[in-house]
């Protein structure tokens, strides 16, 4: 006797799970595309400050002449001589400085950004060379030697993050069952292995940096932190959107405001205005000052790190309270039941039933969920 085998509701209810998860997917898809393109697709700058020096009207004429060229994609400024312009490079007021003469000379400060003084370089080399002479270019503040191109330290930012954001998934998912401070407490265990092996990298490792690894600990350790609080928090309240809503914030907009790859003045104006209070361009811009420009607004960098911190634990102090009421009803519901059970009653007994297999219910349902999580997590 052969046997049908149909759709039934099982398969039928596995079906809309399954379609209802892989909306996660396409909305990363989504997100990274728009994010991603958004901000690296075309860099063109946009009031690139750079500096001519010079007093005379030969050098009021070249630097009028180049503002009216760049339409608005530089901010050209004259200084009265090279140390001034040395001085606005090394505390990141202008990005250029053009020394005409016989034998002109570009100052750059790579550690501020390569990409914005490849952009600078560029500009200047036309004017060196529609004068017919070459152009000479001095780095006023170089990068480490094993961090040529200026764009390791966003890759360390790319490790810690991920560090971060993937832990949330596993104190959220398999320590949901654990009081929160428990989990607060593991979060900051984390977020201090994570910025250990992030220096590791940037010392020992691929020598990013050659000085200053103190400083970078700590403030990997913040920044890491703050992912950490953020995101468990938020679990409380997101449950298994909670990897989504940790990419949006610590990937997407964050990866891509941070200055690592461009500064704002090369990119679209709304990551120009993330990168001004953005966790990722606080540890970015944080690591360069402390580096490469002796502490200069370093102080600025590590603010925003510290109210990120801040912002996790007032929402882990929220998630706990809200935890703390929800347990506190789920008891109520466990004494309606044992009072339903006790009493003989059997309209009770049954309304105290369906609170207890309601509460069973959800349970199970919550630790599927938190599997799902992980495993989601683990594919990211």
């Amino acid at each position: 006797m052969e046997v049908s085998v149909s759709a039934g509701p099982n398969t039928r209810g596995a079906l809309k799970h399954v379609l209802g998860h892989l909306l996660t997917p396409l909305l990363m898809c989504v997100g990274m595309g728009l994010a991603y393109l958004g901000a690296f697709h075309a860099p063109e700058p946009h009031d690139l400050r750079v500096d001519v020096v010079g007093s005379g009207p030969t050098t009021q004429v070249l630097a009028q002449s180049l503002q009216d060229k760049a339409a608005g994609a530089l901010d050209v400024r004259t200084v009265a001589d090279r140390e001034t312009a040395v001085t606005a490079l090394r505390e990141q007021h202008s990005f250029g400085a053009y020394v005409p003469g016989e034998k002109p000379e570009l100052l750059v400060a790579s550690g501020s950004s390569d990409t914005s003084a490849m952009a600078v370089e560029k500009v200047f080399t036309k004017v060196a060379a529609a004068q017919g002479v070459p152009l000479g270019v001095t780095d006023v503040a170089p990068t480490a030697s094993g961090d040529p191109t200026g764009q390791g330290v966003f890759f360390l930012l790319v490790a810690l993050s991920i560090g971060a954001y993937a832990s949330v998934a596993v104190i959220g998912g398999a320590g949901a069952v654990l009081p929160m401070r428990i989990r607060v407490l593991l979060a900051a265990g984390m977020s201090f292995v994570v910025s250990l092996i992030s220096t590791l990298f940037a010392g020992p490792v691929f020598h990013l940096v050659d000085r200053g690894l103190g400083g970078v600990w700590a403030m990997s350790w913040l920044y890491a932190a703050g992912i950490l609080l953020v995101g468990v928090g938020l679990h409380t309240f997101l449950r298994r959107w909670t990897t989504l809503g940790v990419m949006v914030l610590f990937v997407m907009l964050n990866f891509t405001s941070s200055g690592g790859i461009y500064r704002p003045e090369l990119q679209p104006g709304f990551f120009g205005a993330l990168h001004a209070f953005w966790n990722g361009a606080g540890f970015v811009e944080g690591v360069r000052a402390h580096v490469y420009f002796d502490g200069h607004a370093l102080g600025g960098n590590v603010l925003v790190l510290a109210l990120w911190f801040l912002v996790g634990a007032a929402l882990v102090t929220v998630a706990g309270l809200a935890e703390a009421r929800r347990a506190k009803q789920a008891a109520g519901a466990s004494a309606v039941a044992s009072a339903g059970g006790s009493s003989g009653d059997p309209a009770v007994g049954l309304a105290a039933g369906s609170a207890v297999g309601s509460a069973v219910g959800s349970s199970e349902e919550e630790k599927a969920e938190a599997e799902e999580e992980m495993e989601e997590a683990v594919a990211v």
